[in-house]
């Protein structure tokens, strides 16, 4: 919940802001341990929608927690104390939402709690996997060598996320235009076209009245057919969210040529990354498969890990564990039964995750580099059909003449 308060330094600045706190006392005991003199503190109304910033505009986004890891690894590498630094950090960031979350995760933080315990009361900012590299850091004493970890992977992810975004977007952007101006031909040119066709009487191809068919269901039903798309977006979009089809759409993503193999290695990458992150910091091995399948984006994969922490606490290694399911690769299964009879199981899992970045790297660049010729192939078939439909009888008129 969030108060409005106005209180004083003690050399008399007055202060004035929001604080979130479960409760008015809270909000108050967290003021004073600010060496702050509490003028008022009182619950803040919204007076309607503006009232305060869109969500999607006051929000941490990923890139903010990846250059506030970095910066955190530096100063703990600096011996700089944790509350000097995260007032150091809390006051310099440029995003007020995540400036406000640094001044909750202070109170905290000065109220006694632990780093790990304030930062999960923030599950929106911190994740689960977050968390709990913290806390093993705070519990070996490696809390600079467990930030250095934090900030190399997700600076890891957020390079492949980039990357894989910024595939998608070219083709995302024609394929939206194309379409845009086919809903405009069929809607508006067609029409004319189609009536110069119907009354010459002559015999149409089948492809030309099946354009013609479509225009016609667009002008006279397309309130409807928007309606009916809106309404089987939002029922495959619920459906997406259970867990048959999760594990549906996680299957149809390997399926698919070329980039089936894709999202296989990347979530393969992904996998070893979180467990050579996670084992290097010392987290056991049965909590990196619990976090491990927690954050990857895979419903199959998901399900691999949950059964395979099952094996594990039976006995199994992770090697064998692994080893029953086709999805994992034999490669992966053998390096990480010989990182484990060597006791090397971390090197082997950062050379394998390495291994896989890089060729996420080169699949993901042989892809942008196809689909500008793949989208001119496409296009072109399009418009040649449309061409072929239409004006192709308009033209046996006109040489008929």
């Amino acid at each position: 919940m969030l108060y409005k308060y106005e209180a004083t330094t003690a050399e008399g600045e007055e202060k004035r802001g929001v604080i979130d706190a479960a409760n008015r006392d809270i909000a108050i005991a967290a003021l004073q341990r600010r060496n702050l003199i509490i003028i008022s503190v009182k619950e803040a109304k919204e007076s309607g929608f503006f009232s305060k910033p869109l969500a999607i505009f006051n929000r941490v986004k990923p890139r903010d927690i990846v250059i506030l890891s970095r910066q955190l690894s530096t100063l703990f590498e600096a011996k700089v104390p944790v509350l000097t630094s995260l007032k150091l950090l809390a006051g310099e960031t440029e995003n007020p939402a995540l400036r406000e979350k640094m001044s909750v995760l202070l109170d905290d933080i000065q109220g006694g709690s632990s780093i790990s315990e304030a930062m999960s009361k923030q599950p929106d900012v911190f994740s689960k996997f977050f968390v709990n590299m913290v806390r093993s850091g705070e519990e070996s004493g490696k809390l600079d060598e467990v930030f250095s970890y934090l900030a190399s992977y997700l600076e890891r992810n957020y390079e492949l996320a980039s990357k894989a975004r910024s595939a998608l977007i070219y083709p995302i952007f024609v394929l939206v235009a194309f379409f845009g101006v086919l809903v405009l031909m069929l809607t508006v040119i067609i029409p004319k076209l189609s009536v110069i066709l119907k009354e010459t009487g002559q015999e149409l191809p089948i492809y030309t009245k099946a354009i013609i068919a479509v225009s016609d269901l667009l002008i006279n039903y397309g309130i409807f057919v928007l309606i009916a798309l809106i309404v089987g977006a939002i029922s495959v979009w619920y459906y997406l969210r259970t867990g048959q089809g999760k594990a549906g759409f996680a299957r149809f993503q390997l399926s698919i040529p070329y980039v089936g193999v894709l999202y296989r290695k990347l979530f393969i990458g992904r996998m070893l990354d979180n467990f050579e992150t996670l084992l290097s910091s010392g987290v056991s091995v049965i909590r990196t498969l619990e976090l491990t399948a927690d954050v990857i984006d895979s419903e199959i994969f998901r399900q691999i890990l949950t059964e395979s922490i099952e094996a594990v606490k039976g006995g199994s290694s992770i090697s064998e564990s692994l080893s029953r399911y086709e999805d994992i690769p034999g490669l992966v299964v053998q390096m990480i039964r010989v990182g484990e009879e060597t006791g090397k199981l971390a090197f082997v899992l950062k050379t394998l995750s390495r291994f896989y970045k890089k060729e996420v790297d080169t699949a993901i660049e042989t892809l942008m580099s196809l689909i500008e010729p793949a989208l001119i192939i496409v296009l072109g078939l399009g418009v040649g059909l449309l061409v072929a439909g239409i004006l192709g009888p308009i033209y046996n008129i006109t040489a008929g003449i």
